[in-house]
């Protein structure tokens, strides 16, 4: 929450001492605009969230082991949701193998529907880390309004890509994305 705040008062000091300058061109205060919100959330924020064990994982952790990890914000509930990480299933290993990724699967399944993620991803038998974030404190921080939304955070931490909702093809756009971290 500090963060944000200290981001808004930064972006109204920007706007207030440049507002002379831009309001004569409203798209280069669109783009400096644009380039704090990006740059803003650039690492992953710390929330405490739990595993199907009951684990406590801080998310600022996930990625920190020096290889490319995607997280997949997705809910029992949601069909592309399934198709996408089922998808991404059947190309884990050959992923894993060539640039060492990880996936983390995050359900926003509330506290009614929460019950049945365990079940469904021991009927998948999804290898994936999966975390719940029923209270959408993580989502909502790295800005997901709806799912399937995916993010790929570098081994610093750092999100390098993202992509909302799912198609059939996508997984190649991500692949060429996670191609491009092993160089």
């Amino acid at each position: 929450m500090r963060r944000l705040f200290f981001l808004v008062q930064s972006l109204a000091k920007v706007f207030y001492f440049y507002k002379n300058y831009f309001m004569r061109n409203s798209i280069s205060l669109f783009f400096l605009l644009l380039s704090f919100g990006l740059s803003a959330q650039e690492s992953l924020p710390s929330i405490s969230l739990k595993d199907l064990k009951g684990k406590t994982v801080n998310t600022a952790n996930l990625a920190q082991d020096g290889k490319p990890t995607l997280i997949c914000f997705w809910a029992t509930w949601c069909s592309p949701c399934k198709k996408e990480l089922n998808n991404y299933l059947e190309l884990y290993d050959e992923w894993q193998a060539e640039t060492g990724v990880k996936i983390i699967a995050v359900s926003i399944d509330d506290q009614r529907s929460v019950m049945r993620v365990a079940p469904y991803v021991s009927s998948v038998m999804w290898p994936y880390e999966i975390l719940l974030d029923s209270n959408k404190q993580f989502a909502q921080a790295l800005g997901v309004n709806n799912v399937p939304h995916t993010f790929l955070v570098d081994g610093t931490g750092k999100i390098v890509w993202q992509h909302n909702n799912y198609a059939e093809g996508d997984e190649e756009e991500l692949h060429e994305e996670l191609l491009k971290l092993k160089k």
